[in-house]
């Protein structure tokens, strides 16, 4: 089942056309799609059926977006809806295409090496994701870095990168 939710989660991100504004599309995007869906797996176990896991507190979708992220990820939205709606932010970040574009602007404004091992890669990524901009030095916690690395460790067996 999650592998079938990987593949859809990729085909989702690369091939369905972007209904976001604010920033407007990402054209540069550093984070790859199997990049995408292990943040995705490690976050939240890529559960769409849990849209917002705690409103009050702003962690929504499939990569629990939180609204402070949203706002320095561009407050990106979605079907030309205007940023400052009231729904704006939980519909942007329940969009999987849309909060994807926005953990791509987030990456793009905070990419840093965070494990000092000289190179920007996916690892990175998913630590600035899970620990914010300037916690990613410190180690994620445990069940989020072994879901990461297992689903990592689980695409490049099958010969993705």
């Amino acid at each position: 089942m999650r592998v079938l939710l990987g593949y859809f989660l990729y085909i989702l991100l690369t091939l369905w056309p972007s209904l976001v504004q604010g920033q407007g599309h990402v054209l540069d995007k550093p984070v790859t799609e199997l990049c995408l869906t292990c943040i995705c797996e490690a976050i939240s176990g890529c559960n769409a059926t849990a849209i917002c896991t705690s409103p009050e507190k702003g962690t929504c979708g499939i990569f629990r977006i939180t609204w402070a992220y949203w706002v320095d990820a561009g407050k990106l939205t979605v079907n030309g809806e205007h940023p400052d709606s009231e729904r704006a932010f939980v519909n942007c970040a329940n969009d999987p295409h849309c909060a994807a574009d926005l953990v791509q602007n987030y990456m793009k404004k905070f990419s840093q090496d965070c494990n000092d091992d000289g190179e920007m890669d996916c690892h990175d990524y998913a630590r600035i994701h899970k620990m914010g901009a300037y916690g990613c030095q410190v180690d994620p916690p445990y069940k989020f870095q072994s879901a990461f690395d297992e689903c990592i460790e689980k695409y490049e067996l099958e010969g993705f990168e």
